[in-house]
């Protein structure tokens, strides 16, 4: 019996071979940036697009690391610590629907959470870190990739980005490690905001009273749609741009930066 329990807990914290392909399509990409090989722009959006997979894995896992601290010990048995995406409590919610969001507006917004099993965790304060967790993921993210960009380590120009003919003075590499933390920053503010159906309002909502969490419940799963139709189409979207950039101003970098990331990402126009 020892053997089997020491067996399974092994295997519930394997890492998923899925998420590895994923860091290394992120890791090769990031490399072809630097050296200057291959497509500037499909260089990019894969580095792009696999480091905002990576960066969802990881929001997903500290909500489930945290859970399983706090009380919850289904969170193994459920594939939640593999880092494996297809284990999440929705795909679609959790990593399509996210993807989708950075192709068709720029900005980024994690989607469903884990299941977690809220009554094995006493304590409202454990409740509001388990829902906490991702989003400082996102944070952390963010400030990893604006120090590199803002020191100007990956900086080269004998490695110029190029889109067809034409040339700019800044390397692809700092270009998508820009819009990258673009990406984690909006996912960061966007997340923590007390909208129902993000973790924002997670933290918040055991220290309100049942009479208000039972009227807020119905709407919970459309909150993250609103909010994105809100940042789509309303003054929202400038605003948390401004913010944004704000914060890239404090790491000292350049707002060109996240902006030519953007262009060479969108390699479809």
């Amino acid at each position: 019996m020892t053997y089997a329990s020491t067996g399974q807990r092994s295997a519930e914290n394997r890492v998923s071979p899925i998420f590895l392909a994923m860091a290394g399509i992120f890791l090769a990409s990031g490399l072809a940036l630097a050296t200057g090989w291959g497509n500037d722009r499909l260089g990019v959006f894969l580095f792009v697009v696999a480091g905002w997979m990576v960066s969802l894995c990881l929001h997903e896992y500290a909500h489930a690391r945290t859970a399983l601290a706090g009380g919850d010990i289904t969170v193994g048995t459920k594939g939640y610590l593999t880092l494996n995406p297809l284990k999440y409590g929705h795909v679609v919610l959790s990593f399509v629907l996210p993807v989708v969001f950075v192709i068709m507006g720029g900005i980024g917004l994690p989607g469903g959470a884990v299941y977690i099993e809220r009554d094995r965790v006493s304590g409202r304060l454990k409740h509001s870190l388990i829902s906490a967790a991702g989003p400082l993921v996102n944070v952390a993210f963010g400030v990893v990739t604006l120090l590199l960009v803002g020191r100007g380590w990956f900086d080269n120009p004998d490695v110029p980005s190029t889109v067809g003919e034409l040339e700019y003075g800044i390397s692809p590499l700092p270009a998508a490690l820009a819009f990258l933390a673009y990406l984690q920053v909006t996912a960061a503010i966007l997340n923590l905001l007390p909208v129902p159906g993000l973790d924002g309002y997670g933290i918040v909502e055991p220290w309100l009273s049942y009479k208000v969490r039972r009227a807020i419940a119905p709407y919970a799963p459309y909150g993250m749609l609103l909010l994105f139709a809100l940042v789509w189409q309303s003054q929202v979207g400038e605003w948390l741009q401004e913010g944004t950039l704000r914060i890239f101003d404090l790491f000292g970098v350049d707002p060109v930066y996240p902006a030519l990331g953007d262009h060479l990402f969108r390699f479809w126009k």
